[in-house]
This record gives structure tokens, C-alpha cells and sequence, in this order.
């Protein structure tokens, strides 16, 4: 049934930003229709090998972005999806977005980010660090050592551990690795809130990131006297990161003459506070009610779920009062990498005539469960949830000669289904219910995998009613920032949509999938809790053999993007 645009109806835009792409979608506020959408693939995509500007080599475990890339998602996504709706631009009342996290850039006071600055362009760290930066693991170490010497009283709600990925590790690797940079970064944001910034020329800092990813608990940031002690120069971090908050639904500011511009929308409408992709999709599937757990699956999976009462939960991202919604602790988990484990594969290791999910996918559905005598370990892109540690590496065991590409593939799939057990059991062990699951994002798309998660996790799976979550869920906090509805609740009830209990867990493969569980924990706890440290080793030894070819004389300058575009 094709939706369209009525003469006295009000839209609202949600604007998806991805790892690659950012996504801009029209939304009707009465029903939640979405008549228009609209992709813009990033210029350059992740810089993790080079700098795009000169073609300097970067580090191991770099990710770095071009904030631009990010306006000209605003330049090119929204108007085209507004082409597509056929809805009259001056009908739309707000514009919403979320962001991958913690995605940060060091900026000026006005918001300038520094690698635009013509003498900082090829410095790296003036760059924005995408959330799978991952070479800051030392500070992020550190940090966590310094925070239980202290006993400082925030790390328990971080489940012990301060990812590599937040704001803090990288901005200490930022301060011991270019002082300079460090110096002239008068704000150190997250992009969520830097493209609001510059819809609405306002500065703001939304609860779930300065939560989640800020360390900021019951109303204060970690201290001057802590920061001081992991860094004399560290002390003055806070007042970076410290910006004008707002709950989210809120309303930021009105859209500037410039951002309509840009747009196509009117000036002056509501610009929504900024949130995370993944909390922002648990209004789009109607998950805001405490035990409904939303497993937002596409490259990483990000775990999110409303609770009623505060609980400290091992190895989890993170609990923040109103992280996910008003009135709640929200609790946010995590691992970080499930499609881009599986994409790997595909890729890079799977021969001609399996190198395609399809083909991988169909003959892995034959197979009874156990049948590939094989456990994997979803490691590939590091430990989120519960080692929080991006040093570890993907393993798998119990290959041999008769072992086929089918199998391996199936052995990942599980594995990451694997790893969101023991998400969920950490949650119960703390008492934070999880009585059913939901999944949004593109890995939706693969039966197998759902049914996979479903039998290992033992709960009935929901999926998301719409193939655009994160983008639904940024035009419902526009549609309340607009003041259409009182509050994300009630425009949830209306805009949102899910499909229930489409894959239920049966009972056979859920008792054989236990067996295979069971190994899994093994081999988790051995490699990941101190059994046996080498993947660190290996890592060590891997970090320690680049760094010798990136500075020998042999290596060759790589070509910069701008030459190859």
C-alpha cells in the first residue's frame, strides 16, 4: 500500500548517521508513516590505514573521519529524501538525529573542528576518532587501574571498566600523543552533539552520551584531583567536555539560515537534541518499557534496556538515569563486532562460490546444530561486553581437514549470538530483568542468524517495524522536541512499530545450543579472564612489527584519497 502526503499533515526528518552512510528519513507525526528516505555514503568512508589529506600511514587500530562528510549527509540525504516523500518542505516541523558513539572530535569554542584548521590538517589527532578507534586501550587501562585504586565511586556503574572506546581514553591518547592539538581543542564533543550544533548554531550536550560516554553520574564528572592524577595536564578535561545539557526529546534550538540552506527545510524549526543510535531505535520498536531489550545489529550490536531500580552490572557500557528515556535507568551494553565479523569472512577468507552471504547462509541452515564441531569466539574487532578490552582477537577452535567454509560461517553467526548471552545473563545475574528480545538494524534480514539468536538465548525475538530504526526513532525525539506529543512515550506508542515474537527458541536445538554454550564460556573465561594472555601477546608483538615497517625506508608513501578520487 503505497503512504502519501496529506494537505494538512506535519512531517518531521530523522537523520540516521552510520559508520559509512548516513541515512535522512520523512516521517508523518499523526501515524508515524514514513513516505521518503534517502542514503549519502561518506567521501571517505573510515580512515583507518591513511590520512585521506596526505596519505600519512596511521597507527594500528586507528579509525578516523571527516567531518564533513557528516554536513554533507544534511547537504545531499535530507533533500533528496524530501524529493522522495513528495512532502511540501514547509509542512515539516522538526528534524531529529542520532550518531554512532562515542564518535568525538576535538573543536574551537564556535565549534570549528580543528583538522579544518589549514596548519592542522595532517595532524591525525585533529581528527574526528570514530567509535572503533581503538588504539587507546593503554589510557583506557590505566584508567580503570587509577579509578578502582581510588575507588572512585562512577566505575561501578561502568561495570568496573572504562572502554577504550569513550571520551575519556581517547582523549587522554589525544593529551599524551600531540599536546598541541590537546591544547587548541577548546571542546572535545561528541558528534551527535556537533552536528546539532551546526543545524542550530546552538551547543548542546544530551544526558545519554554525557552518561554513557562522559562518565558523568548523579550530577558530577569524575574529578579534577582524579583526572590530575592520571595526567597533570589531564586535570582541565572536564571543562571540554562540559556543555549545556539536555534530556533527550528536548529541543535544542531552531534550524539556522544556513542548515535550511543546506536542507531544504524551512528556518527556525524544532532541531532535536541529539542522541545514540542505538537508544534512540528503542522508541522506534516500542521497547521503552523496562525487560524489553533492544539488539541493535548491524557492523557492532549495541544492547539497550530500560530498568526500574539502579544496579551496578559487570562489564556492561554503562548506567545512566534517562539514558534511553525519562523516568528510567538505562542500562547499555555491547559487542563490537557482529556484521563486520561476518562481512570479514565473506570477503576475505571464503573461496569462490561460498564468497557470498546467501551461499554461506543457505548451506549453514542445512546443518543440525553442533553438527560443524566448532567454537568461535566473536573477538574479531576486540571485547565491548563483558571484558571491555579491544586488545583481544577473534578465535576459533576445533577446525580440521573436513571442516568446510559453511561451517566457520555458522560458528560465527553463533558466536555472536554467544556473546549476547552472556550479556543477557550479566544483566539478570544483577537483576535487571530481560524477558524478551528485539532486533533492529540490517542483520534483521538473515533468518538463520535470528532463529540462531532465539534458540541460544532461549527468548522469543521481536523485529523492529521499520527497515529504518535509528532514523524513526531520531523523527519521534523530533516530533516531541516539535512539541507534538508530550513525550517520547506517548509519540513512541504512535510513530513506533513492532512485529512480536516473529522467531520463538525450540526446545531441541536450545538444549543442544547449551552444550555448545557451555564451551563457549570456557574458552571466553581462559583466553579473556587470565587463563592464557596471548591474543594480548599477540597483539603486543603485531603493534610492535608495524611499527618497525612504518618507519622503514622500504615502505612506500600511500597515494592520498583526493589524487585516487
Amino acid at each position: 500500500m503505497s503512504v502519501s502526503a496529506g494537505p494538512g499533515d506535519r512531517y518531521v526528518v530523522g537523520v540516521d548517521y552510520g559508520t559509512l552512510s548516513g541515512r535522512a528519513l520523512v516521517v508523518r507525526v499523526g501515524d508515524g508513516a514514513e513516505l521518503g528516505t534517502a542514503v549519502h555514503e561518506y567521501r571517505h568512508a573510515v580512515m583507518d590505514t591513511v590520512l585521506a589529506v596526505d596519505g600519512q600511514a596511521l597507527p594500528a587500530d586507528w579509525a578516523l573521519q571527516d567531518p564533513d562528510d557528516y554536513r554533507e549527509v544534511l547537504r545531499q540525504a535530507v533533500p533528496a529524501a524530501l524529493a522522495a516523500s513528495g512532502v511540501d518542505p514547509q509542512q515539516v516541523v522538526g528534524i531529529g538525529i542520532d550518531f554512532t558513539a562515542c564518535t568525538v572530535l576535538p573543536t574551537l569554542a564556535d565549534g570549528t573542528p580543528l583538522c579544518e584548521l589549514p596548519d592542522l590538517r595532517t595532524r591525525p589527532h585533529a581528527w574526528v576518532k570514530l567509535w572503533k578507534h581503538h588504539a587507546a586501550q593503554p589510557q583506557a587501562d590505566r584508567i580503570n587501574e587509577l579509578a578502582h585504586a581510588r575507588n572512585e565511586p562512577w566505575i561501578g556503574r561502568y561495570g568496573g571498566k572504562i572502554s577504550a572506546e569513550w571520551q575519556y581514553a581517547k582523549g587522554l591518547q589525544l593529551l599524551e600523543e600531540d599536546p598541541e592539538v590537546y591544547d587548541r581543542a577548546e571542546r572535545w564533543i561528541e558528534a551527535a552533539d556537533w552536528i546539532v550544533w551546526q543545524l542550530c548554531g546552538v551547543e548542546t550536550r544530551n544526558v545519554c552520551t554525557a552518561g554513557y560516554k562522559g562518565i558523568r553520574q548523579d550530577g558530577r564528572y569524575p574529578s579534577r584531583e582524579y583526572l590530575a592524577a592520571l595526567n597533570p595536564g589531564f586535570a582541565d578535561f572536564v571543562a571540554k567536555i562540559d556543555g549545556p545539557l539536555a534530556p533527550l526529546g528536548a529541543r535544542a534550538g531552531g534550524l539556522t539560515a544556513e542548515a535550511a540552506a543546506w536542507t531544504g527545510l524551512p528556518e527556525g524549526i524544532a532541531v532535536a537534541v541529539g542522541n545514540v543510535d542505538a537508544h534512540v531505535s528503542s522508541a522506534a520498536a516500542q521497547a521503552l518499557e523496562p525487560g524489553r531489550l533492544v539488539a541493535i545489529m548491524g557492523t557492532s550490536t549495541c544492547h539497550v534496556v530500560n530498568g526500574t531500580e539502579l544496579a551496578e552490572v559487570a562489564g556492561m557500557c554503562g548506567v545512566v538515569d534517562g539514558g534511553i528515556s525519562s523516568g528510567h535507568w538505562g542500562y547499555e551494553a555491547g559487542q563490537s563486532g557482529v556484521g563486520d565479523i561476518f562481512g570479514w569472512y565473506v570477503q576475505h577468507a571464503a573461496p569462490a562460490g561460498y564468497a557470498s552471504h546467501e551461499a554461506l547462509t543457505a548451506a549453514a541452515a542445512a546443518q543440525p546444530v553442533g553438527a560443524h564441531g566448532l567454537v568461535a569466539l566473536d573477538w574479531w574487532n576486540g571485547n565491548r561486553s563483558l571484558l571491555v578490552n579491544h586488545d583481544l582477537s577473534g578465535v576459533i577452535v576445533g577446525l580440521t581437514l573436513a571442516t568446510r567454509p559453511p561451517d566457520v560461517y555458522r560458528a560465527l553467526l553463533e558466536s555472536t549470538a554467544f556473546g549476547t548471552r552472556m550479556i543477557i545473563e550479566a544483566f539478570a545475574d544483577a537483576g535487571v530483568p530481560v524477558d524478551e528480545i528485539i532486533v533492529a538494524g540490517g542483520l534483521t534480514n538473515n533468518a538463520l542468524l535470528m532463529q540462531i539468536y532465539a534458540d541460544v538465548t532461549q527468548r522469543p525475538l521481536g523485529i523492529i517495524g521499520s527497515a529504518q530504526g535509528p532514523a524513526l526513532g531520531s523523527a519521534i525525539h523530533a516530533a516531541v522536541a516539535a512539541g507534538a506529543y508530550p513525550d517520547v512515550p506517548a509519540a513512541s506508542a504512535v510513530m513506533g512499530r513492532v512485529d512480536r515474537d516473529v522467531y520463538r527458541p525450540d526446545p531441541q536445538r536450545a538444549l543442544a545450543y547449551d552444550a555448545l554454550y557451555a564451551e563457549y564460556r570456557r574458552l571466553h573465561d581462559h583466553f579473556g579472564r587470565g587463563g592464557d594472555d596471548v591474543l594480548l601477546r599477540l597483539r603486543t608483538i603485531r603493534n610492535a612489527a608495524r611499527r618497525a615497517a612504518d618507519h622503514s625506508p622500504a615502505g612506500e608513501a600511500a597515494v592520498p584519497l583526493e589524487v585516487l578520487a
